[in-house]
């Protein structure tokens, strides 16, 4: 198999050739078909997140075709479309798990950081969190679904039935969330870099009725804010564009320190919520939505190797949607 690995923090990934790996029991081998490039492999290839086990493989957007099925697998065949998500692996028998909340699971494993991911053309998964995808839709389309779908639909769910709804950061999360909202009849406030024109225009093509810089008020109060960009300071920026009441989303695994900021911004029961990882039945959830609202991801596909490169126009802000490498 080819692979990019991440060998050390900061270090430029390195294109290598190992054996194919075999799948134990409970697991599947994908051939990878494409692999979404998520704000969180920067994070990862940073050293910005702990415990990273080098070397490793980042990229957790992955859809693929089951290679060979370990034992005790029931659930694919040989052949079957699936994505692989951020959440690779939960324990099953920690309270969280065992309330529901596989989400914030004690011992989990996480594709693309503390288990090989898909910036390969082959990876492992455990078969439970391989979601089967049938043959609609183009791999590099759906790649993105996978987390900035996954993660924006769950952040969505938790910012309530907000009318009026504010998202700072308008990238891969932003815009496929921007169009579930339009789809649900709620009104979008898209919060962008200052003067990133183009991005406020992407924003406005996807039924934004408002977009701007992160630094401006929206022209009235918004029920609730997601926060996609990894920069604490737009915490205060979205307590002072939400009603009372309102609530923030930190939509992020990874975020810069939050500054200090007066008491008056929070006060009269605004609330700032964090979203950790996804649940199988999020992913679920998500995708039946994604296919009913016909949502379309804008993406541009790399081949693998160029990997380094498009992680620093990610880094830089230089792309609009979604990036997707595709093994040669």
């Amino acid at each position: 198999m080819d692979a990019m690995v991440l060998t050390a923090p900061g270090a430029p990934l390195q294109w290598q050739q190992r054996d194919t790996p075999h799948p134990g029991d409970g697991e599947v081998l994908v051939t990878v078909s494409a692999c979404g490039v998520c704000r969180t492999d920067l994070h990862v290839v940073d050293g910005e997140l702990p415990n990273i086990r080098y070397p490793i493989i980042p990229g957790h957007e992955i859809v693929g075709r089951v290679a060979a099925v370990g034992a005790g697998v029931t659930t694919h065949r040989i052949g079957d479309r699936v994505g692989i998500p951020w959440l690779g692996h939960t324990c099953g028998v920690c309270r969280y798990c065992r309330s529901g909340m596989e989400n914030l699971c004690d011992a989990p494993l996480f594709t693309g950081y503390t288990r090989d991911g898909g910036f390969a053309s082959h990876a492992i998964a455990d078969a439970r969190y391989a979601f089967p995808l049938g043959e609609q839709g183009d791999d590099v389309a759906i790649a993105p679904l996978l987390c900035a779908g996954l993660i924006g639909w769950r952040s969505l769910v938790i910012a309530g039935p907000a009318e009026r709804l504010g998202i700072y950061g308008f990238g891969a999360a932003g815009h496929i969330v921007a169009q579930v909202a339009r789809w649900q009849g709620r009104q979008v406030y898209a919060f962008t870099r200052g003067g990133d024109v183009a991005a406020q225009e992407f924003a406005r093509s996807l039924g934004a009725v408002w977009a701007g810089a992160s630094e401006e008020l929206p022209p009235e109060p918004l029920d609730a804010a997601i926060i996609y960009a990894p920069v604490g300071g737009l915490v205060p920026a979205a307590l002072k564009a939400v009603r009372k009441g309102g609530r923030v989303v930190c939509a992020g695994i990874h975020m810069s320190d939050i500054p200090s900021f007066p008491y008056d911004l929070l006060w009269e029961e605004r609330q700032i919520v964090s979203v950790a990882n996804l649940t199988r039945q999020d992913g679920i959830d998500f995708l039946a939505v994604a296919a009913r609202a016909g949502i379309r991801t804008e993406t541009h596909a790399f081949p693998l190797r160029e990997a380094n490169a498009v992680l620093t126009k990610l880094r830089a802000g230089e792309l609009l949607g979604a990036a997707v490498l595709v093994p040669s």
